[in-house]
C-alpha cells in the first residue's frame, strides 16, 4: 500500500474568486476568513509551502466595524525612515481618507512575512463601495457567520 502524502504542485491549483460583504461585519473576523482562503485553508488540498488560495472581492469596506472603545483608540502608522518621518493617522482619519487600505492592512498582517504571504496578498482586492469590476469572474458570496 501506498500512503504517501500529497502535495498540491502549482500548476494543478483550481482558483475560484469568493465576495465578501463587509456591512456590518467585525474587522478582524472578516480579516480571519479572508485571510484562510487567500491561503488557502479552507481547501483538502491545502499546501504550506504552496499559494492553494482563492481570491477574494471584499465590498462595502467602509461600512466595516470595531468592538469596543478600538474606534477611538486604533492607530496606524507608518515611517519613511528619515528622522522625525513617523506618520500616524487615527482608525477614524483612515476610514474617512481610504477605508479600503483598513481593510488590507488587517488582512495582510494575518498573512505570512514572506514572497508567498506577498503573493497571496496580491489575491485580495477591496473596494469601498458595493460595485467591483470582478461580475466576469463570477464571484461566489460566502456568510462571515458560517
Amino acid at each position: 500500500m501506498n500512503k504517501q502524502t500529497h502535495y498540491a504542485k502549482p500548476g494543478e491549483i483550481e482558483r475560484k474568486w469568493v465576495l465578501i460583504d463587509a456591512e456590518g461585519a467585525t474587522l478582524g473576523r472578516l480579516a480571519t476568513k479572508a485571510a484562510n482562503i487567500l491561503r488557502g485553508k479552507e481547501k483538502p488540498q491545502y499546501t504550506p509551502n504552496t499559494d492553494t488560495g482563492d481570491f477574494v472581492v471584499v465590498i462595502n469596506a467602509d461600512k466595516v466595524q470595531l468592538t469596543g472603545n478600538k474606534a477611538n483608540q486604533k492607530t496606524y502608522w507608518r515611517h519613511s525612515g528619515y528622522l522625525g518621518g513617523l506618520k500616524i493617522e487615527s482608525y477614524k482619519e483612515a476610514m474617512e481618507k481610504h477605508p479600503e487600505r483598513v481593510v488590507e492592512h488587517a488582512v495582510k498582517g494575518m498573512l505570512p512575512k514572506n514572497k508567498l504571504g506577498r503573493k497571496q496578498g496580491m489575491k485580495l482586492k477591496v473596494y469601498a463601495g458595493p460595485e467591483h469590476p470582478h461580475t466576469a469572474q463570477n464571484p461566489v458570496k460566502i456568510d462571515l457567520e458560517a
